[in-house]
C-alpha cells in the first residue's frame, strides 16, 4: 500500500510539473519573456555615429573592364504590411521558423511554403513586373507598444513598434574589375549572420549601420544619430556565383568577391544587390533593435537579408546590359 502511494506521489508531481511548464512556454509565445528572450540590445551595442571613424574608400579604381553602372529597381516600403516569421531561402516549408519577424517587398506571396511556381505567378510591388522578393528582420522602438497583429505575432522577447522604412533602395551594381553575367532565375542569397552573437566568428557578419549625414561612417553597432537625421542599414549581397546551383547549403553557391573585386576561381561574376534601408532616427535615448533570435539579444551584428531573383530572362538582361554599359537605370 505504502509503494502505491509513493508512485502516485511521484505521478502528481509529473502532471503538476508538466501543466506549470506548458503555462510558461505558452505565456512565452504571447510576448512575455523567457530565458534570454528577455534580453534588450545591450547598452553596449549602440555608438553616436560622430565617434565612429569615416571608412576608407575603394582599394583601387574601377579597371578599363569594370561594369560601373546601376539598376535600381522601385519595389515600395512595404505599405502592403506584408510580414510573416517564416524564412523561405534558410528553412523552407517550416512556418515560423525565423522566431522573429521579417518585412518584405516585391513578391506579395512570400512565406515559408512558397515554390518557384507560386513566385512566378504572385503579384508584386515592384515597377516593371519583377517578382523577386526582398526581406529583412524588421527594426523595432522597444517604448512604443505593438498595436497590429502582426507586430505581436513573433513572440521570443521580439517586442514594440514595428519601424516603417522611409525609404527602401534596391540597387543592382557591377563588378570594379570586369563584366557581370546574368543571374539565374529562382537564385537564392542570403546576407549578414543571424546568429553573429553566438556563431564565436564574425566571417559572416556584415551589418552596415549608419546615418544618412555621414554617408562615409559605418559600424556594427546601432548608431545613435543627429536629431533630424536618418538611420541607415546597408545590406549588400555575395556576387561570386558557382554556375550550379540556384540554392545550397553553407552559401557556397553563392560567395562574396574580394574586396578588390576579384571573384574566386570557377566563379562567375552576377549584379551585386544592396538593399538599402533608412528610418526616421529615433531620439536620444529611445530604445530601438532589431528582432532576432531569443539567444542573440537582439545584437545589431546580426542584421541581414535575403533574396530570391524571380526576374524573367529578359529583364535580367536588362539589369546586366545596363551595369556593363556603365548607365544608371531605373527600372
Amino acid at each position: 500500500m505504502g509503494r502505491e502511494r509513493r508512485w502516485f506521489a511521484v505521478l502528481v508531481c509529473l502532471v503538476v510539473g508538466g501543466a506549470l511548464t506548458v503555462a510558461l512556454l505558452g505565456a512565452s509565445d504571447d510576448g512575455a519573456p523567457h530565458g534570454s528572450a528577455s534580453a534588450t540590445a545591450a547598452p553596449g551595442d549602440f555608438v553616436d555615429i560622430r565617434d565612429v571613424p569615416p571608412a576608407r574608400g575603394e582599394p583601387s579604381l574601377p579597371g578599363p573592364d569594370a561594369s560601373t553602372g546601376t539598376a535600381v529597381i522601385d519595389c515600395g516600403r512595404n505599405e502592403e504590411e506584408h510580414y510573416n516569421q517564416d524564412n523561405l531561402v534558410i528553412s523552407p516549408g517550416l512556418r515560423g521558423g525565423a522566431h522573429h519577424t521579417h518585412a518584405y517587398v516585391g513578391n506579395l506571396s512570400t512565406d515559408a511554403r512558397s515554390t518557384d511556381a507560386s513566385l512566378a505567378a504572385a503579384p508584386t510591388t515592384c515597377r516593371g513586373g519583377d517578382r523577386s522578393t526582398y526581406y529583412w528582420p524588421v527594426l523595432r522602438r522597444m517604448d512604443r507598444p505593438a498595436r497590429h497583429a502582426y507586430e505581436k505575432a513573433a513572440g521570443h522577447g521580439n517586442a514594440g513598434e514595428i519601424l516603417q522604412p522611409a525609404e527602401v533602395r534596391l540597387e543592382f551594381g557591377g563588378n570594379p574589375v570586369g563584366k557581370v553575367v546574368p543571374m539565374p532565375r529562382f537564385l537564392r542569397a542570403v546576407t549578414g549572420d543571424a546568429v553573429a552573437l553566438t556563431a564565436g566568428s564574425d566571417a559572416n557578419v556584415r551589418a552596415r549601420w549608419g546615418c544618412a549625414s555621414h554617408p562615409d561612417r559605418f559600424t556594427t553597432r546601432y548608431p545613435r544619430c543627429p536629431a533630424g537625421d536618418r538611420l541607415t542599414r546597408t545590406l549588400t549581397f555575395p556576387s561570386c556565383w558557382n554556375g550550379l546551383d540556384t540554392a545550397g547549403p553553407e552559401r557556397t553557391h553563392l560567395v562574396f568577391r574580394a574586396a578588390n573585386g576579384v571573384c574566386p576561381q570557377d566563379t562567375f561574376t552576377v549584379p551585386e544587390l544592396t538593399i538599402r534601408l533608412a528610418y526616421d532616427a529615433p531620439g536620444p535615448g529611445v530604445p530601438f533593435a532589431l528582432d532576432s533570435f531569443p539567444e542573440q539579444r537582439h545584437s545589431p551584428k546580426t542584421d541581414h537579408a535575403m533574396f530570391v531573383n524571380v526576374m524573367t530572362d529578359d529583364r535580367m538582361e536588362a539589369v546586366t546590359d545596363c551595369l556593363n554599359s556603365g548607365r544608371h537605370c531605373r527600372l
